[in-house]
């Protein structure tokens, strides 16, 4: 009875203590320089030419489709990005491995680091993996169907350059007055059907479409599409030698991976229509056919001059901003010492996605990452703290620095 119930418990993807969590890789302390806890990989603090930097990957997904990439050197800067792929994380591990070598390129002329020159390299990225596509199509139909949301931030000089696409968010903490308040800036666009100007867009460039957008479920969705995975997680409580153990149980069908950005780099099948056919799943699949790419790979960018008031930069993936507000995700990082902020922000996230489901943040950290994902996405976070003083003097205090998550795939 006890081994069948242990059986079940595994392939429910329950975990069952019986040895401790993994321990974390690098030394004792909770500020460590690198370490990883099960699915929580981090790198608490690092020195860059633009100041400091913290870095934090938890996954959600069973294959983990978050990417990120921190890459600090002359003569770029310090350049940073966020992948949040979505249908496998084939188009987001792509973006990580292309889009700054496309930029050095890109940035390689005269002109150095422009909006111009950041926008080529998407746009590059976008044509490459595109390509990719086309040769493996025959072979293997299911990448016209993977895509990425972009987030990527470059320090240059004292010129900050913030460019998206998709639902992923850049947050500026600032002072505010002489108290000492912070306060929050958003700085990138959210090209998300949720949002009203994002709907008139889309009805604007597809007129003759009527369900360019449609409301499902109360989310408003690209063409309304969704993809549907059914879950079974049993619940058992089990008293063996005074000793309780929990395994907790939902069985539910779960929308997941809706498209809602307008915006991305990959997902062909929305963009070119000898890919939306028969030879890719149904639930990706498009009843008719369109005329013009429904989706976008033009980001959206913003410069800015960084001033004294600047403090720090919050990266994150939209899996962050599902539990916490612009405004908490500031203070949190604000009131705390800076190693290990992005690591204590993803915590906050995961104790406030664990409050909604009624449970422990102890027990949701012991699920497995087969069913993880029905508490929370893969969340990425990268908090930038700006040496103002470093950059206004040209100095480049920090060595050269290259980052990229740990955590296996």
């Amino acid at each position: 009875m006890l081994g069948a119930l242990l059986r079940l418990l595994s392939a429910c993807g329950g975990v069952w203590p019986t040895s401790p969590a993994p321990a974390s890789t690098s030394a004792a302390g909770d500020h460590a320089a690198e370490g990883r806890d099960g699915l929580l990989w981090w790198r608490d603090l690092a020195r860059c030419h633009a100041g400091e930097l913290s870095v934090s990957v938890v996954q959600g997904n069973n294959v983990l489709e978050d990417q990120c990439r921190v890459e600090s050197a002359p003569p770029l800067g310090t350049c940073l990005g966020i992948f949040d792929g979505h249908a496998g994380s084939d188009a987001a591990r792509f973006a990580c491995d292309h889009l700054f070598p496309n930029l050095r390129e890109a940035a390689s002329g005269p002109q150095g680091v422009t909006a111009d020159a950041i926008r080529e390299a998407f746009l590059a990225t976008e044509e490459a993996f595109l390509a990719l596509v086309s040769r493996m199509w025959e072979t293997q139909p299911d990448i016209a169907t993977v895509g990425t949301c972009c987030l990527a931030g470059v320090v240059h000089q004292r010129t900050l350059f913030v460019a998206s696409l998709g639902d992923s968010r850049a947050i500026l903490g600032k002072k505010v007055g002489r108290t000492g308040q912070i306060a929050a800036e958003q700085l990138s666009s959210e090209h998300n059907a949720n949002e009203e100007g994002v709907r008139q867009e889309l009805m604007s460039q597809h007129p003759d479409d009527p369900q360019i957008v449609a409301l499902k479920h109360g989310v408003w969705r690209v063409k309304g599409i969704i993809q549907v995975r059914f879950i079974a997680f049993f619940s058992c409580v089990l008293l063996k030698w005074d000793i309780v153990f929990v395994s907790y149980c939902y069985v539910s069908v779960n929308v997941l991976g809706a498209m809602q950005v307008s915006r991305s780099l990959g997902d062909a099948y929305l963009k070119h229509t000898q890919y939306n056919t028969e030879r890719i799943k149904p639930k990706f699949r498009l009843s008719e056919p369109f005329s013009k790419p429904i989706l976008s790979a033009n980001p959206s960018i913003i410069s800015r001059c960084l001033q004294p008031s600047d403090c720090f930069i919050i990266f994150a993936s939209d899996g962050l901003w599902e539990h916490l507000s612009n405004q908490q995700a500031v203070e949190i990082v604000h009131s705390h010492q800076r190693a290990g902020s992005a690591r204590r922000l993803i915590k906050a996230a995961l104790h406030e996605a664990a409050r909604k489901r009624e449970m422990r943040y102890s027990d949701l950290m012991k699920i497995d990452k087969k069913v993880r994902r029905h508490f929370h996405d893969d969340i990425t976070v990268i908090v930038l703290f700006i040496n103002y003083d470093q950059l206004t003097k040209g100095h480049s205090e920090g060595q050269s620095l290259s980052i990229r998550c740990a955590l296996d795939h």
